[in-house]
């Protein structure tokens, strides 16, 4: 059983990378420790039952020391900014039905930025699922995709759509009812095949009750619904469209933001979006034509069906990468999807591809997140190689 109902205010443990040695010891443990034991607790504090065997070869602090980043040539070279800030974009302004003198600002979208101080051209905006934190940091709290890409002089956008996170003054009432969905995430994000059996390999730190907590309550409501999808890409499309984000934009995704990102392209009027990276996206956009069933909302990750020209516009960004982590299998039902997508926006003279970073890349223990992993250096050089191979990787 993991903590529910409680504080936990007890030290970041295990944050290190594992060796293959401690793998190997942590894989014979079928069912874990720390996700069963709950917390004891002495005076003030929360600590784990049970202590990890090897964790405290490992004790670190909460903010880890990058210094024992993998890359470390990368962390040499400092991250050294132009400009950061934030703005709202897009949304509405509407009357109060009171009293029509007075207003009422909302649906908008927020954008942070960070602009490096000798930039790429090309602006990577990375659209998370449940909270900007995936791509803050790793799951142990190691340097996420944010700094990574700074560090390699990309301006980086972090991207909130109407009503969630730091852009959630809807116009319309909205409802938060609590869902009890931990155990479920184990498996969705991948972690496992079933909760709390890790895959043997996973890049996760399976011995770190705080990572664990960090992963669970690291989240933003989500509203998953086609009225939903249409409501954040209209706002994303205006900021797209806008140039406030750069003239060449690759959108880095992760689950359902993948959906949102296509459907943001197929509203765009500019040719600003150069690419959409899909980290294990739940959701595709088809043609109209194409035979293939809509979700009819009561899907939140459709398929989402739209006329075939507007479909097009997908053919003609320039790049389009869907990538898979490691133990899925042919038949999951998305990773099938991408396949479709992928062969049909091919089909209408386009460039998108399928990446299965364990079976093809040999990222064995890849998740559903893959740029939180352990070896998110790895997942970024896939990236790395995105963005040069497409052009899309040349200074100003």
């Amino acid at each position: 059983m993991i903590t529910r109902g409680k504080d936990l205010a007890g030290k970041h443990r295990g944050t290190g990378t594992t060796t293959s040695k401690e793998h190997d010891e942590a894989s014979k443990l079928s069912r874990h420790p720390v996700l069963l034991n709950p917390p004891t607790k002495t005076s003030n504090q929360w600590q784990p039952a049970a202590e990890p065997p090897y964790a405290l070869a490992h004790q670190a602090s909460a903010t880890p020391d990058v210094q024992h980043d993998r890359h470390s040539w990368q962390l040499e070279k400092p991250i050294m900014l132009r400009q950061s800030g934030g703005f709202t974009i897009g949304g509405k302004i509407i009357p109060s039905p009171f009293n029509p003198n007075t207003t009422l600002s909302c649906d908008h979208g927020y954008v942070e930025y960070f602009h490096p101080w000798n930039r790429r051209r090309t602006s990577l905006v990375m659209w998370h699922s449940s909270s900007t934190q995936t791509f803050q940091n790793r799951w142990d709290g190691g340097e996420g995709f944010k700094d990574k890409f700074l560090r390699r002089d990309y301006p980086v956008y972090l991207w909130e759509g109407p009503r969630v996170g730091r852009a959630n003054w809807a116009c319309n009432a909205t409802l938060y009812s609590p869902d009890y969905r931990d155990q479920g995430n184990f498996v969705a994000w991948n972690f496992g095949p079933a909760f709390p059996q890790f895959w043997p390999d996973v890049q996760f730190p399976t011995e770190s009750e705080y990572a664990w907590q960090q992963a669970t309550s690291s989240r933003y409501v989500e509203y998953d619904s086609e009225a939903s999808v249409n409501l954040e890409t209209d706002a994303a499309a205006i900021a797209a469209d806008s140039g406030k984000l750069g003239k060449s934009i690759v959108y880095l995704t992760n689950s359902a933001s993948g959906l949102r990102a296509q459907m943001t392209a197929v509203k765009s009027n500019t040719t600003n979006i150069k690419g959409i990276v899909c980290y294990e996206s739940y959701g595709f956009v088809f043609p109209d034509n194409a035979g293939i069933e809509r979700g009819a909302g009561v899907n939140p990750f459709g398929p989402i069906l739209v006329p075939e020209e507007q479909f097009k516009k997908l053919a003609k960004v320039p790049a389009i990468q869907f990538l898979w982590g490691d133990h899925r299998d042919e038949s999951f039902i998305y990773l099938n999807q991408s396949r479709q997508a992928a062969a049909l926006i091919n089909k209408y003279g386009g460039n998108a591809e399928v990446v299965l970073l364990g079976k093809e890349l040999g990222l064995k223990g890849t998740t559903h997140i893959a740029f939180a992993d352990l070896h998110n250096d790895k997942v970024a050089d896939v990236l790395d190689e995105f963005l040069r191979d497409n052009r899309l990787s040349q200074y100003k």
